[in-house]
């Protein structure tokens, strides 16, 4: 079976892997001290324009978000999410788990907008009572979207300024980020994002690192606590080289470096699946630029295709057609959407 339901059914880059055999039996300093780690950050800073930023290394997505999430803010405050965004629908209550609720708003096509965000805000603040409810404290975009959606750098902006003019923080979930950097049609940048949040992650346990996420973020606070935040949710790697390695093979180079290349190359992949389904007359549920396209296929498609082939089963969309997630990845093999690609055009 070939499948096509995750970005992260993979190991890593086989850079990755020559990077961190050849670093084995070196010794370095513990919890993301070492000199891997800080030429990772420099490499980070660099990418973004900005030298000032705090940079610190987690294993995972989950943990990178709830770690944020408590860390900045009070127990009484909660985080403003879509109602689809990942830690509302797939980290098991992990912010309720902190004391933080998640403030859910219906979202059509997996964006929050800017009205919606400010509704929230100022029915809060508007509301004699408003100390017995959960006050906004931050606001989380996952970008790309749950669904491969990604914001215009206007819708950015825009939300950027409310939020630091309203004393809400703006927290991007870059899980997949290089995914949405290298879209068709993306027009902002890693500095860009830098500018606008005040913490965003870039992940790469889904765009070609074994596993870990480079949490990005400025502000006195973060500087000075963070790390405690992280040590408090478990997640101080011991042997911290080991993300910092990762980075640092990823983001060096520039414009040029393997995670972009890497991203793009899922990007493209995505777009000839996308493309064989439109030839043979199958609609897309949603305009995705990124890696993960979402055909609505009758059970009978599902059943041929399934022989061969492992999307996910994403919703039902009506009486006769569900939507059907397929995922690419950094290592997507082209022979394998190529045959993909056949069957499609071959399918009843």
């Amino acid at each position: 079976m070939i499948r096509f339901d995750s970005d992260y059914i993979e190991g890593a880059h086989p850079s990755i892997l020559e990077a961190l055999a050849k670093s084995n039996l070196e010794q370095h300093i513990g919890y993301g001290n070492d000199d891997y780690c800080e030429r990772a950050r420099n490499t980070i800073r660099e990418q973004c324009n900005d030298n000032t930023l705090g940079v610190q290394f987690l294993v995972g997505g989950t943990q990178a978000n709830v770690t944020v999430i408590d860390a900045l803010l009070r127990s009484y405050q909660g985080v403003i999410s879509a109602d689809s965004g990942h830690i509302n629908v797939h980290e098991t209550g992990a912010p309720e788990a902190t004391g933080h609720k998640v403030i859910a708003l219906p979202a059509t096509d997996g964006r929050l907008t800017l009205k919606q965000i400010a509704d929230c805000y100022h029915n809060h603040w508007n509301d004699f009572s408003h100390e017995h409810t959960v006050q906004p404290g931050m606001v989380y975009l996952s970008c790309p979207a749950e669904n491969g959606l990604i914001y215009s750098k206007k819708e950015l902006t825009e939300i950027s300024e409310f939020c630091h003019s309203h004393n809400l923080y703006l927290f991007v979930d870059g899980a997949r980020l290089g995914y949405g950097l290298q879209a068709d049609g993306c027009d902002w940048t890693l500095a860009d994002l830098a500018h606008l949040c005040d913490v965003f992650y870039i992940g790469g346990t889904k765009v070609g690192a074994l596993f870990g996420e480079a949490v990005v973020f400025k502000g006195e606070e973060m500087h000075r606590s963070f790390r405690y935040a992280i040590k408090q949710h478990g997640g101080m790697l011991a042997k911290g080289r080991l993300l910092g390695i990762q980075f640092n093979e990823l983001l060096k180079g520039g414009n040029d470096c393997l995670y972009f290349k890497l991203a793009k190359h899922a990007n493209e992949m995505a777009a000839k699946i996308r493309k064989a389904f439109e030839s043979k007359g199958i609609q897309m549920w949603i305009d995705s630029p990124t890696n993960m396209q979402f055909p609505l296929l009758t059970k009978e498609q599902q059943a041929i295709l399934g022989t061969k082939y492992v999307p996910e089963f994403w919703c039902k969309y009506n009486d006769t057609h569900d939507v059907v997630r397929f995922c690419t990845s950094w290592a997507t093999r082209p022979e394998n959407v190529e045959q993909l690609c056949n069957d499609i055009v071959k399918m009843l």
